[in-house]
């Protein structure tokens, strides 16, 4: 296991297309990781991502391999 992610000096932010509704995910870029937490529990949990998996998400995301709707 490795040493945790040190989050102290992160800057969050939300997605532009993140609705009022307060369901929403924040993400910071740290040096060579993006950490991802949920904007109603800012001192719960997060996820720690190196860069390169979260530019190959992000780019899964952009194709639509995980759209559920036909």
């Amino acid at each position: 296991m490795s040493d945790p992610v040190d989050l102290t000096n992160a800057v969050w932010r939300k997605s532009s297309r993140s609705g009022g509704n307060g369901d929403c995910v924040e993400v910071a870029d740290m040096d060579d990781v993006v950490a991802v937490r949920d904007s109603k529990d800012p001192g719960g949990p997060k996820l720690v991502f190196s860069s390169a998996d979260w530019a190959a998400f992000l780019g899964r995301v952009k194709a639509g391999d995980f759209d559920t709707r036909p």
